[in-house]
């Protein structure tokens, strides 16, 4: 399923025009990027929660060459589904 397919369906669902559910999701995805952007964690209850991680530095190898090289530190998003998502 793409971004389209999710406007169709949430358009479908709550029963309003395809307008409105793409800024009802666009407004939400905003709402939790923006959130992240701040290192909150957003918990859906029954979905899941988004949160920030900070991944240290580490050594890693170039597969071209073999040589030896560091890879920075970083912040990611991970993703922690609720033990009832899919069932």
């Amino acid at each position: 399923m793409n971004k389209g397919d999710l406007i169709n369906e949430i358009a479908e669902k709550a029963q309003m025009n395809k307008v409105d559910a793409k800024k009802a999701l666009e407004a939400c995805l905003e709402s939790i990027e923006q959130a992240l952007a701040n290192d909150d964690k957003v918990q859906l209850i029954g979905f899941g929660t988004f949160s920030v991680v900070e991944k240290p530095e580490r050594t890693g190898i170039n597969p071209q060459t073999k040589e030896k090289i560091t890879i920075a530190a970083r912040k990611t998003v991970k993703f922690k589904p609720a033990v009832d998502l899919g069932k």
